[in-house]
């Protein structure tokens, strides 16, 4: 019997109705096709945390350990290929993950920490880069059309990376559009090819001359870290950026047309909200597949040794043995939910999306006094990808607040602030006619 694709029309309608479906014929476990190949994909809440903190050592996110993989069954040009193949921490087990992410909690440690000067240089980089956005989709006056998923929660991502990176926005829509191409699995290979190539020379150029950014602190903390090796960590920063801009997106998605949590974020309760949302609608939907490294008695089935599993965070979230924990009418909800992981592979930059996510939406909503959909939420375009539940578009007409019409710079220029100067290696600061041209040919191209 053919297996049940999963991505099909009806999951990126509404993925919930076909969890609901696997559920109902297969229990927490169902057999699936992606794209082509057959995948275990787990949605049952208790399932999918025990294989993430994995404390049996039963599961390996190494490709190698999937056994239609090693014996040539998967298609060299299966869409998804080329990012379980990425040979970084984040498809990496035991001692050689635990190094490598080491790396990358001292690395990311100086800009998660409250109290430090990165941390306090990046807050500040970040209410700029939202302004600068905001700025742009507003110019054409104090009343207009945007699209705040092209022009507003997805460049925001890059923009911060690049502030991270140390790097300043040249390429910057190229490498921001190869960074979907490989999440959403449209030219992945390639995708994957330019993106490795300008990280390496970004890693070979932080090697030779360290600054304030992200790839040094990575380099002093692992000093064995090569360059290729160090190139292939920061891909993961796609992911990264992916998640957070999908998550920003969601919530202003649900901030914009739930009148009671638009009143809620009046009063300060964005983070909340966006742990909320992270819950009810979580951006990164589905994970990258695992691999019994045993035969494992999971649900209804037993999963053979080899066999690929994917996780959905969404499936597990709509669990009925977890769903009771929140309602749709509430504005506070529980924090063991799944979206950010959990075991090994937990995201260690928790702390960071969240603050860029209350950050961002809060300065939309500061800056806009009315942001109405043009679509009914049943016909917003989601993207079709296996892993993120992520919007295409997200048409709305605004008004800009009136503490703010009438002048383009009302954040900084109010105050007296002076011109941002030329671009500075590893700085916050960057030439601002290079910036409003890359953010105005994202408009264009919408």
């Amino acid at each position: 019997m053919p297996l049940e694709s999963l991505l099909t029309g009806d999951y990126e309608a509404d993925p919930t109705l076909v969890y609901e479906r696997l559920r109902a014929r297969y229990g927490p476990v169902a057999p699936v096709d992606v794209l082509g190949v057959p995948v275990w994909f787990v949605l049952g809440y208790d399932e999918v945390l025990h294989i993430m903190q994995n404390a049996r050592d039963a599961w390996s996110k190494r490709v190698d350990h999937w056994r239609a993989y090693a014996e040539g069954g998967v298609p060299a040009d299966w869409p998804l290929l080329a990012l379980l193949q990425a040979d970084n921490s984040g498809f990496h087990d035991g001692d050689r993950h635990r190094g490598l992410r080491g790396a990358w909690i001292a690395g990311l440690r100086p800009f998660q920490d409250p109290g430090g000067e990165q941390a306090q240089r990046l807050e500040r980089a970040m209410v700029r880069h939202c302004d600068d956005l905001v700025d742009v989709m507003a110019e054409a006056g104090p009343t207009g059309r945007a699209d705040l998923a092209g022009q507003y929660s997805r460049p925001f991502p890059l923009l911060v990376a690049n502030h991270l990176l140390g790097v300043t926005i040249e390429r910057g829509e190229d490498l921001l559009e190869d960074q979907w191409r490989l999440l959403d699995g449209s030219d992945s290979a390639g995708a994957y090819q330019r993106l490795h190539a300008a990280l390496l020379d970004l890693a070979t150029a932080k090697r030779q001359r360290h600054g304030d950014d992200l790839p040094s602190y990575m380099i002093e903390a692992k000093p064995d870290l090569t360059n290729e090796e160090l190139a292939r960590e920061l891909m993961m920063l796609s992911g990264f950026l992916d998640f957070t801009g999908s998550l920003i997106c969601n919530v202003i998605l649900e901030a914009i047309t739930n009148p009671r949590l638009r009143e809620s974020l009046s009063v300060g309760a964005i983070e909340e909200v966006v742990n909320r949302v992270a819950l009810a609608n979580p951006a990164l939907a589905n994970l990258t597949l695992r691999y019994a490294r045993m035969d494992v008695k999971l649900g209804r089935f037993t999963i053979a040794a080899g066999d690929p599993v994917m996780l959905s965070i969404a499936g597990a979230h709509a669990d009925p043995r977890f769903a009771g924990a929140f309602t749709s009418d509430n504005i506070r909800s529980t924090r063991a939910h799944l979206a950010w992981g959990a075991g090994p592979h937990r995201c260690p930059s928790q702390r960071l999306a969240t603050q860029m996510s209350t950050i961002a939406v809060r300065r939309l909503l500061d800056r806009f006094s009315v942001l109405t959909p043009t679509l009914p939420v049943d016909r917003l375009p989601w993207r079709p990808s296996p892993f993120v539940r992520a919007l295409r578009s997200l048409p709305v007409t605004y008004e800009v607040s009136t503490r703010f019409s009438g002048t383009l710079r009302p954040a900084r220029e109010t105050r007296g602030e002076p011109s941002p100067p030329a671009v500075q290696d590893g700085g916050d600061v960057r030439q601002r006619s290079g910036l409003v041209t890359f953010l105005r040919g994202l408009r264009r191209g919408q």
